[in-house]
């Protein structure tokens, strides 16, 4: 199953409602990962841009697509990056294939 990475940042107003009552976000939605044909891999607290970092297993681009929208619709996401990971594996098989492409650069 394809992995992706999620970044997701939080509203001040989701901050200030988990400062009052602290709560595991990733428990919260791993059952809405999990009806979508998914799994969390793993999930983090991060500093920058995004508050959260996960790894999650899901079927298809339109099935993580279909999560972010529904997360960002909940309205307590600012911001929710997806990004496909490949395996070094397949980073390989990539680099093979494209030494076997026959594209050209632009020429001066």
């Amino acid at each position: 199953m394809p992995l992706y990475m999620l970044e997701v940042a939080y509203t001040p107003e989701a901050w200030a409602t988990m400062v009052k009552k602290p709560q595991d976000r990733v428990e919260a939605v791993r059952p809405v990962v999990r009806k979508l044909g998914g799994k969390i891999d793993s999930a983090y607290f991060a500093f920058g841009d995004y508050d959260l970092i996960a790894i999650v297993n899901m079927p298809d681009n339109v099935s993580v697509a279909a999560f972010s929208i529904a997360a960002s619709a909940g309205g307590s996401i600012k911001a929710i990056k997806t990004t496909p990971l490949m395996t070094v594996r397949e980073g390989i098989q990539a680099m093979r294939k494209a030494k076997r492409s026959t594209y050209e650069p632009p020429s001066a």
